[in-house]
């Protein structure tokens, strides 16, 4: 993947959350892209076109569920990879409800992180 393929968008309202993963990310050559809210969604999105996106469930407005269906009902972004992150303790059940390709637990080992990404974005390239 080149460097202009490496970018991500993490959708969180947790600054704390957004700032160690971005940190993290760009350790590893990402290009990292944060939002505390999915407004405009599409068209943020659009504007990007990530590798890979990072969803919270809790996050405003309209939430992870519909934020991510919303970006798997549109033709030119659905097939970007999301991983659906959460607390929640039903992340599983959630993330397959939102249509995203895999999960990661809050709180997460930051290994973790790159592990799922890492794994995602092979599934992509077979």
């Amino acid at each position: 993947m080149s460097a202009a393929e490496k970018k991500v968008i993490i959708f969180d309202d947790d600054e704390d959350i957004l700032s160690i993963c971005s940190y993290i990310l760009e350790q590893q050559g990402w290009t990292v892209f944060t939002y505390t809210d999915c407004n405009d969604i599409v068209n943020r999105v659009s504007g990007i076109i990530p590798a890979v996106i990072l969803m919270d469930n809790w996050i405003p407005d309209a939430g992870g569920i519909i934020a991510t269906q919303t970006l798997k009902g549109d033709p030119e972004l659905k097939n970007i990879p999301v991983i659906y992150f959460s607390a929640n303790s039903d992340i599983q059940s959630l993330a397959n409800h939102a249509g995203a390709e895999t999960y990661l637990a809050k709180p997460f080992d930051l290994d973790d992180l790159e592990k799922v990404i890492n794994r995602v974005l092979k599934k992509e390239a077979a």
